[in-house]
């Protein structure tokens, strides 16, 4: 059974590296067995169609981008100030940067579910759990200025690294005409932007 779910993490491991290689369109389970390396046919054996496969993605690529739970503890021991909430923002970038395959797939999904009604439907319970735990972090944590700011944040932090992901250099070069940014010409600048201009100093 640990074999069998190794070899299903490795399959949905592939699946994110074709997502953000080729799009939705180039996902085939031949070209999910070409990337894991394995014999031709193995992921039709562990999921039944295509839009499984996707439904397992869904919800893969959010554990591929989820943050150290050990870290994250230790920081809430932290004042919840806007200053926590920048140092959890830069995180963000980080693991983008670092993972930059699993946010591609999660844009790729994105794309997905508008044009297939069915699969939006069961990507929409993943996502939908993403922005819920955002908010309630945000509420329940304590940070400044309650839902409202969270989900402000929520989305212009979605925004950012959609442009940051898809068309790289792009919010670097408009720095320039930033000048409470110091014109660094680096992601995390646009962060602290971003946190300055939405989180309240309270």
């Amino acid at each position: 059974m640990v074999r069998n779910d190794e070899r299903r993490t490795r399959l949905l491991d592939a699946g994110i590296e074709v997502l953000a290689a080729a799009g939705a369109r180039g996902l085939t389970f031949r070209a999910v067995d070409a990337r894991a390396e394995v014999p031709m046919g193995t992921a039709s054996n562990y999921f039944t169609s295509r839009t499984a496969l996707l439904r397992e993605l869904g919800a893969h690529v959010f554990a591929r981008l989820a943050p150290d739970a050990a870290l994250v503890a230790d920081r809430m021991h932290a004042v919840h100030d806007r200053e926590l909430e920048r140092t959890f923002m830069h995180d963000i970038v980080d693991r983008a940067q670092a993972d930059r395959a699993a946010h591609l797939a999660l844009i790729e999904l994105r794309l997905e579910a508008a044009r297939d009604p069915e699969f939006r439907v069961a990507f929409l319970g993943p996502m939908r759990g993403g922005l819920d735990t955002a908010l309630r972090d945000h509420v329940d944590g304590g940070f400044p200025g309650g839902a409202g700011v969270g989900l402000a944040l929520y989305l212009a932090m979605n925004g950012m690294l959609l442009e940051h992901l898809t068309l790289p250099g792009s919010i670097e070069a408009a720095l320039d005409a930033a000048s409470d940014a110091g014109h660094q010409r680096d992601i995390h600048a646009v962060v602290d932007l971003l946190v300055d201009a939405i989180v309240p100093v309270v």
